[in-house]
């Protein structure tokens, strides 16, 4: 079965950085756009970034561009998410998720993704 496990989460002072990793099983994963979202409690899940499959084309939330890197290794089937100058409001669960290639839709919409791990906690502290 398909798995996507995140890691590198943790707590961080603001201005720090962390590097989110995603490491996929059970597909083919160089035929997935892989992306990223978050979510706060009682909040909805929100887009971060996402990479395609081939890794040429890289989308990020406004609020995040400049400071975050999303990236890949076909290789090694992993995501990674590189933050830099992270603030307090980037403390959420960051989820990892995979769309086929095939699927119509925005990769930066939650219903166009087919898998999605656990997730990982950053926080950020002030």
């Amino acid at each position: 079965q398909v798995q996507l496990v995140e890691s590198g989460g943790g707590l961080v002072q603001a201005g720090g950085s962390l590097r989110l990793s995603c490491a996929a099983s059970g597909l083919t994963f160089s035929s997935y756009t892989m992306g990223w979202f978050r979510q706060v409690p009682g909040k909805e899940r929100e887009f971060v970034a996402a990479v395609t499959w081939s890794g040429g084309s890289q989308y990020y939330v406004n609020s995040v561009k400049g400071r975050f890197t999303i990236s890949r290794d076909n290789a090694k089937n992993t995501v990674y998410l590189q933050m830099n100058s992270l603030q307090p409001e980037d403390t959420a669960v960051y989820y990892c998720a995979a769309a086929s290639k095939s699927n119509r839709g925005s990769w930066r919409i939650i219903r166009t993704y087919d898998y999605w791990g656990q997730g990982t906690q950053v926080t950020v502290s002030s």
